[in-house]
């Protein structure tokens, strides 16, 4: 598997999930308050999948051109990312028309009767 990462366990846990998952997260969530389309998430990870890469190279000798380990990084960053979307686009929703929606879980909501 670390073959396929381009890097080890340790560095792809430090770089992708902890950094870039953070930036990934925070990325969702101004997409979501801002109004943005779903589609400006997922372009815009595909750019962080890209400064993960240079991060894993510059920083720990992994390999810059692993088109596997920039799949992985940007999938793990996608799914972050569209999970701080739906989330704060649910809470966002049922904070600002409480007459429209209701809360129904963590990321759903639904039309009031």
């Amino acid at each position: 598997m670390e073959g396929l990462l381009g890097t080890s366990y340790g560095v792809f846990f430090i770089v992708t999930i902890v950094v870039m998952g953070f930036a990934a997260y925070v990325t969702g969530q101004a997409c979501a308050n801002t109004w943005r389309p779903l589609g400006h998430v997922v372009f815009y990870c595909f750019l962080l999948g890209l400064t993960d890469r240079f991060l894993v190279f510059a920083l720990f000798e992994g390999e810059l051109l692993s088109v596997s380990g920039y799949l992985i990084d940007t999938a793990v960053l996608i799914v972050i990312a569209l999970f701080a979307f739906r989330l704060n686009r649910a809470a966002r929703l049922v904070t600002q028309y409480p007459w429209l929606y209701e809360r129904t879980g963590l990321l759903s909501y639904r039309k009031r009767a």
